[in-house]
């Protein structure tokens, strides 16, 4: 910000506050949604998910993405209206809950959450309602008609594009954060899972197996062979 900008806004001037609080969603608080999934993602490995909580964590991980992806993806090409404001709402409460189900989860195995991973979490479940929150204000006459049912909006529930798109080169490298960042490491979390899972199921087959062996020989050897003795 400029000397003359910081002084025109101390004197009460006209500021843009739309175009800043888009800017801040587009090229801050979206972004910066990628640091702390990785730093989850780097403490669920160094805590052994595989040997832990295992697969089921990890597909809770998968369908937290999931919650936080289809709002993100559908507000970055729809309208907002009373429509796209709903899933969003509903996506954030699902989300919720979700996360709440994570850590319920990850306690009740052997894995430990440490505070470290704790304070990601805080911030992770904290961004959709930041998000969410700034949004509404940039549309304030959209919840309003939220609010009404959409009555009197033609429109209110039905997906419209954008009237001014966003770029392609801007789509393009939110697209390749989110595949580097989102589905790579969580996509190696679940395949590292499962292949934990198959590993202990096979040595459990083995053990079962050996096991079968063990009493069976055991078996041929307690057997005591009969003595026919003649009568005199």
């Amino acid at each position: 910000m400029s000397k003359g900008q910081a002084t025109d806004i101390a004197k009460g001037a006209g500021v843009d506050v739309d175009v800043a609080t888009t800017r801040f969603l587009l090229y801050g608080l979206l972004p910066g949604w990628f640091l702390p999934g990785l730093a989850d993602w780097l403490m669920h490995r160094r805590t052994r998910i595989e040997d832990t909580s295992g697969t089921k964590e990890s597909l809770i991980h998968s369908l937290m993405m999931a919650e936080v992806g289809l709002p993100i993806a559908l507000t970055l090409r729809y309208r907002i209206n009373p429509l796209l404001l709903s899933v969003q709402l509903g996506a954030t409460a699902v989300h919720e809950a979700t996360a709440l189900w994570d850590v319920r989860t990850a306690v009740d195995s052997d894995r430990e959450v440490r505070p470290v991973e704790q304070h990601i979490h805080s911030f992770l479940e904290a961004l959709p309602f930041g998000a969410l929150a700034s949004l509404m204000c940039l549309h304030a006459d959209q919840v309003r008609s939220l609010v009404r049912g959409g009555a009197g909006d033609k429109n209110a529930w039905t997906l419209r594009r954008r009237r001014r798109p966003l770029s392609p080169g801007y789509l393009t490298g939110i697209g390749v954060a989110i595949g580097l960042c989102v589905v790579l490491p969580y996509g190696e979390e679940l395949l590292r899972c499962r292949r934990a899972a198959r590993r202990r199921t096979g040595r459990a087959a083995q053990e079962d197996a050996g096991k079968e062996s063990e009493q069976s020989c055991a078996s041929r050897f307690s057997r005591r062979p009969r003595v026919w003795s003649r009568s005199s």
